[in-house]
């Protein structure tokens, strides 16, 4: 094995060591990327790797690719699971959709399987690729700090341990390993900016290549780390989160230094609604300037008040009214946030609590949580029969927890 061929394989290693012992599960689509990390863990931690393809229904040949996938992995002796995508929604952005289902579909199966973690294939061309199209979009730190190595979501944590190694070394490996990959067409295909933003990466190595992009990459995302970090002290002394909702000093927030009084606002609204983006710069200006002036508004499905000098942060009813997830094994996750576990039955499901339900629990008062924070939490219901509200006072067993906190939420993100 070459040296370029080694490189891989020990990077691989390395992340497998800091998993350990946990077994990890491999998304692979077929493509190069993904093969070579299921063939990198599989090698590095032989009997502790499964692999999951999703099927998204949006090429003919996607089937068949997942039963290749499926081959292959029983040829390795590596688990493996096609999950199905039931299709697209009949308005809205059909890739954005499609990323969506696929990683609550593979979240749901790592769950399932108790994994310690999911792992992505991601590359360090896929870092540039990113920062170009980042750029073009006239981004700030975030965007052009390049792809996250390691988070948490959906009760899942993600990794990419290959974002600091070359597509063409992957490609390398595989090659010296006899090994063949599938190639999507549509990354030939022209009209989707990331195969475009792959050709002018191509196009930059007279003048900047492949590792020099990463390197400034990793400066900015040094940068972003440490406003993170200061942003999660600062949460850390001046926010309090009770039943899922979030308090803080309007006027402590306001003497931060701009970009981080412009951060906490994005933070909560991805916390509290999943949303893999902030909104756009428009609409959190102007939330922005409402809430130093003192006054709330509502973004994105989240309410903020303002009275006197604090802020108070809840979802809002309408966004969650018609929420609803069936209960499975022990419990569940709702709103992309809160895991709740109990004595889950049949035909019983998570929705919001709502005023109705809050009705219905009449020691709500004594748990000194919010009327406002209550109305959109989590409670087990059996039709219209209130089984349990576990932040109302009737905890009939069950505990519902925001996953992760707040706190924790600022910092893996």
């Amino acid at each position: 094995m070459t040296a370029t061929e080694a490189a891989p394989l020990a990077a691989v290693a390395r992340w497998m060591d800091s998993v350990s012992p946990a077994r990890v599960g491999i998304a692979v689509s077929g493509g190069g990327d993904s093969v070579a990390l299921l063939h990198l863990a599989h090698c590095a931690a032989p009997g502790r790797v499964a692999a999951v393809t999703v099927d998204h229904g949006l090429r003919a040949a996607s089937a068949d690719e997942a039963r290749q996938m499926a081959e292959y992995c029983a040829d390795l002796g590596v688990p493996h699971r096609v999950l199905c995508w039931s299709g697209p929604a009949d308005s809205g952005n059909l890739m954005a959709q499609a990323r969506q289902a696929r990683f609550a579909l593979i979240a749901s199966w790592a769950q399932e399987q108790g994994l310690g973690c999911v792992a992505l294939g991601h590359t360090l061309d896929d870092q540039a690729e990113s920062f170009l199209m980042n750029l073009g979009r006239a981004a700030g730190l975030d965007g052009l700090s390049g792809m996250r190595a390691d988070w948490q979501a959906a009760g899942v944590r993600w990794c990419r341990p290959l974002l600091a190694i070359a597509r063409a070394d992957l490609r390398a490996y595989l090659r010296g390993q006899g090994i063949s990959w599938i190639d999507d067409p549509t990354n030939e295909d022209d009209r989707f900016a990331r195969v475009r933003a792959r050709r002018a990466v191509a196009a930059l190595r007279p003048v900047a290549d492949l590792q020099a992009i990463g390197r400034s990459i990793a400066h900015l995302a040094a940068l972003r780390a440490d406003l993170t970090r200061a942003l999660g002290a600062w949460v850390a002394a001046h926010v309090t989160e009770r039943a899922g909702a979030l308090t803080f000093d309007r006027v402590a927030w306001a003497a931060l230094l701009p970009d981080l009084r412009r951060r906490l606002i994005p933070a909560i609204l991805r916390w509290m609604t999943g949303a893999e983006h902030p909104p756009r710069e428009a609409q959190l200006a102007r939330l922005i300037d409402a809430l130093l002036a003192g006054q709330g508004g509502t973004l994105g499905g989240v309410r903020f008040r303002a009275k006197g000098n604090h802020i108070s942060v809840m979802r809002e009813p309408r966004a969650v009214a018609g929420l609803s997830v069936p209960c499975h094994g022990a419990g569940g996750r709702w709103d992309g946030r809160w895991r709740l576990t109990g004595p889950a039955a049949k035909g019983e499901e998570i929705r919001a609590l709502g005023a109705q339900g809050l009705a219905l629990c009449p020691d709500w008062r004594t748990t000194g949580n919010p009327r406002e924070a209550l109305i959109v939490s989590p409670a087990i219901w059996e039709g219209a029969r209130l089984v349990a509200a576990p932040l109302a006072g009737k905890s009939g067993g069950w505990v519902a927890e925001p996953d992760p906190s707040f706190g924790m939420f600022i910092l893996s993100h």
